[in-house]
């Protein structure tokens, strides 16, 4: 191909190129993404919490709520832990949780941190924290419908 050629055939041909390299490229992501997620097992334990600051407190619960992201990271039987902030409504902040067992997440919920962070909500949080108790799907065998 030359760069006389119409602009539309070279561009055809690096758009080709780039989408064969891609594949190879996403398939490899996807093998190690199953590897990633395959060290998960279907029994683990997932939640998603959130809670939302009181008006004039965002800064203020970020600030608590933040160390709290390296100290879950660390515990012995945490697998995943990400602390999300609602890019809509500051303040609002949602929990994306796995932990080995049940019984791992309710030790989670007593640990040290933990409980002095809940002791800061009724000053810095409208409510209660609300958590939903999932159920991992899909991470095993059951893929496939």
């Amino acid at each position: 191909m030359s760069w006389l050629e119409p602009p539309g055939a070279l561009l055809s041909a690096a758009v080709a190129t780039f989408a064969l390299a891609g594949c190879g490229a996403h398939a490899k992501a996807h093998k190690e993404a199953n590897l990633r997620y395959g060290k998960i097992p279907d029994t683990a334990y997932a939640v998603v919490a959130d809670v939302v600051a009181k008006p004039g407190k965002e800064a203020e619960l970020r600030k608590a709520t933040l160390p709290l992201v390296m100290d879950v990271r660390s515990e012995p039987n945490n697998r995943l832990y990400f602390l999300h902030e609602d890019r809509n409504v500051p303040g609002h902040f949602v929990f994306y949780e796995i932990f080995r067992s049940k019984a791992d997440f309710e030790a989670h919920n007593a640990t040290a941190h933990v409980q002095r962070w809940f002791s800061r909500l009724p000053e810095l949080a409208e409510g209660d924290v609300s958590v939903v108790h999932l159920e991992i799907l899909g991470n095993g065998g059951d893929a496939q419908p």
